[in-house]
């Protein structure tokens, strides 16, 4: 008796990816998209945001329901502790993307996870922030994402996967190429 191994759901809808993917030749300035969020500052390094709306598909969209997001920092920086710091809001979100491409690309290549665990480690010297050293930069001076995946898949397949999820993800581009951004301020 001869059948056909079930198809991999690791909860990915490739189809509908791939449909908004052709939708985009007939239509291109549907692909054009705004992400938004609003911070509201609480009280001393604590900050409360909140992400509810965004405009793609040709007009404005919202989410099933609105987040809500505190950052803060911790007791060794004389802070409350009432949040994540924002340095780590964009560790958050870099293996977060890289994460939700494997399982994408798992999905499309019909490879079933098992588990996908990521670590994300960035090194920081503070001297920057702090002004202590003006030949320290502000930011992260390097960061490693390391993954255990437990998947159906050979480890070329498996390095292939994250590979792919690295070429497509938004938040690892924004982070390895210059992106503008620009600050206005509106005071009252």
């Amino acid at each position: 008796m001869t059948g056909t191994a079930p198809a991999v759901d690791n909860g990915v809808n490739v189809e509908h990816l791939l449909g908004a993917r052709a939708a985009l030749a007939d239509s291109p300035e549907i692909a054009e998209f705004e992400w938004r969020s609003t911070v509201s500052w609480v009280r001393g390094t604590h900050s409360r945001t909140e992400v509810e709306t965004f405009y793609g598909l040709g007009g404005e969209q919202a989410h099933t329901k609105k987040f809500t997001f505190d950052a803060d920092h911790p007791p060794q920086f004389a802070a409350e502790d009432n949040g994540i710091t924002p340095a780590e809001y964009v560790l958050v979100a870099l293996g977060s993307c890289l994460t939700a491409g494997i399982a994408s690309v798992a999905q499309q290549r019909q490879i079933k996870l098992n588990s996908v665990v990521a670590t994300v480690r960035a090194d920081f010297d503070l001297h920057g922030i702090l002004g202590a050293d003006p030949e320290v930069r502000n930011g992260f001076s390097n960061i490693t994402v390391d993954y255990n995946i437990d998947a159906d898949a050979s480890p070329a397949d498996i390095e292939a996967l994250v590979a792919q999820s690295q070429k497509r993800s938004a938040v690892y581009d924004a982070l390895t190429n210059p992106t503008n951004v620009e600050v206005k301020v509106n005071a009252s």
